[in-house]
């Protein structure tokens, strides 16, 4: 770490120690005993800016307070079958883990529909991952590595990318402000897979929009991109959708034990008792409510709006263009 960046931490860490209670007691459910790290992670998001990154975070530990962020994971998704429909709409889980124990999140991008149930309980599917993932997955690796790990790495499956996202710009960017206000530089690398044509064309008006720590992190793999990512982790720690060519994200191609989007992976059921039994200690205290855990939803940053903006307006001349139709995306490209 150089000077500039070790007294912007040195700073950073003053200005942290004159924060007061109640934003002490969930700083801790965010740093998880890791505090270098999580100042870290906010300083890079404000470019080693003290300042900014102190406002930031202290922003981010007011949204926590104010929304009972700290109690998400006591407030289960009720009933079970509403539960069971967002799991097959909103297509994430945990494959496995990389060589050096970071997690790996797959993503179905192009085959989420998010139609099955409010904006509010996608969201809140959301955050619960994402503070399952800080609060007992990162900390369970770190111990078994005997290292901090903070981050984790994503494999985005493209599979089945219509026009018909343009529905899906709204939630999507309310959820990526979320974390980009909340949870930054969580995500190591991005590897993108089974990219259509049109994701192409999409990425070549977006990428210029990112900011170049960002652009970084970002790998678009040749097909399903099996090769390349088995060089950071083993076969058995491979998303579903990455163990053959043209095998897709598809929700039910594999067995339960292997679709980690399924409910019945383990994965899923280890974070589906996890709140159960969260819930049930919370129970004594606040009787469960029946609905969804309402978020408030962060006003987007001025480069999230203009990344949707862009996105939607490209998707927009496809759908427009004479002769042109979803048999688009049988199209692949190669990584660039």
């Amino acid at each position: 770490m150089g000077d500039v960046s070790q007294d912007a931490l040195n700073n950073l860490k003053s200005l942290m120690d004159q924060v007061e209670e109640p934003l002490q007691r969930t700083f801790q459910n965010v740093h998880q005993g890791y505090v270098t790290e999580t100042l870290v992670r906010f300083l890079k998001a404000r470019e080693w800016n003290a300042s900014k990154a102190h406002k930031m975070l202290v922003d981010s530990l007011n949204w926590r307070v104010q929304n009972e962020i700290d109690n998400i994971l006591s407030k289960p998704i009720v009933p079970p079958d509403l539960y069971r429909s967002i799991r097959d709409s909103q297509l994430i889980g945990l494959s496995g883990y990389s060589r050096e124990g970071l997690p790996v999140f797959a993503i179905g991008v192009g085959l989420s529909t998010f139609d099955k149930a409010s904006v509010h309980y996608y969201v809140q599917s959301h955050i619960q991952i994402n503070e399952y993932r800080d609060r007992v997955v990162l900390p369970s690796s770190s111990k078994k590595h005997g290292q901090p790990i903070t981050t984790c790495v994503k494999v985005l499956d493209m599979t089945g990318l219509k026009f018909s996202a343009l529905n899906q710009i709204k939630l999507l960017t309310i959820i990526s402000s979320i974390d980009d206000l909340n949870y930054p530089e969580k995500t190591n690398t991005y590897y993108i897979v089974n990219a259509p044509y049109i994701f192409s064309a999409c990425w070549k008006v977006v990428k210029p929009l990112l900011q170049e720590r960002t652009r970084r992190k970002v790998q678009v793999l040749p097909g399903c991109g099996r090769d390349e990512l088995l060089q950071i982790m083993d076969e058995a720690s491979l998303p579903h959708f990455c163990r053959k060519e043209g095998s897709g994200s598809s929700r039910r191609s594999e067995g339960s034990s292997e679709n980690c989007y399924s409910l019945d992976h383990p994965f899923h059921q280890e974070l589906y008792n996890y709140i159960k039994e969260q819930s049930r200690i919370h129970e004594k205290v606040e009787p469960i409510k029946q609905g969804s855990f309402h978020v408030d939803f962060p006003e987007p940053p001025a480069e999230e709006v203009e990344i949707a903006k862009t996105i939607e307006s490209e998707l927009h001349k496809f759908e427009n263009c004479n002769g042109v139709s979803d048999s688009l995306d049988g199209l692949k490209i190669n990584g660039d």
